[in-house]
């Protein structure tokens, strides 16, 4: 995978600022999502500092999970657990799927692959993102699409 320039959410005067995604669709896919699986949301939270991403909390059949978007690019991803500097990612919970359409949807193996040197190098991710890699020290793919760094 090819980390884009600001997928973190960081940029600098050097970089161009990453895209936003169009959070007013994602919320309503969240409650299409929900109502098609015989379920509902519980909660629906937008990007806030520190964290890059928007997420929603759903029931579905007595089964509790989140569903993360990244705030600047169309990466979708499961979550059993979403807390500061702990999200335990979860491959797709419920079989109806209408996220794919509009966004690329992570699987479980592909967020918690390492972080290596070729990754990286082969990544556009932009100084400053690089320089936060440096401080946090991420060890997974999904550690840099869905953080909480400040």
């Amino acid at each position: 995978m090819i980390l884009p320039n600001g997928v973190t959410g960081f940029y600098d005067s050097e970089s161009k600022k990453p895209p936003q995604v169009n959070g007013k669709l994602f919320k309503q896919l969240c409650f299409e999502f929900a109502s098609w699986n015989g379920g509902k949301v519980i909660d629906f939270n937008e990007p806030k500092y520190p964290r890059n991403f928007y997420f929603a909390k759903f029931e579905i059949h007595n089964n509790q999970f989140f569903v993360l978007l990244n705030e600047h690019y169309p990466y979708l991803a499961y979550a059993s657990v979403v807390e500061f500097g702990n999200i335990t990612f979860i491959d797709k919970p419920v079989s109806h799927e209408n996220f794919s359409d509009f966004y690329k949807v992570l699987g479980k193996v592909d967020l918690e692959a390492p972080i290596n040197q070729n990754l990286v190098v082969n990544s556009e991710l932009n100084r400053a993102e690089l320089e936060q890699l440096a401080y946090w020290k991420p060890e997974t793919v999904g550690q840099i699409i869905f953080n909480y760094w400040d």
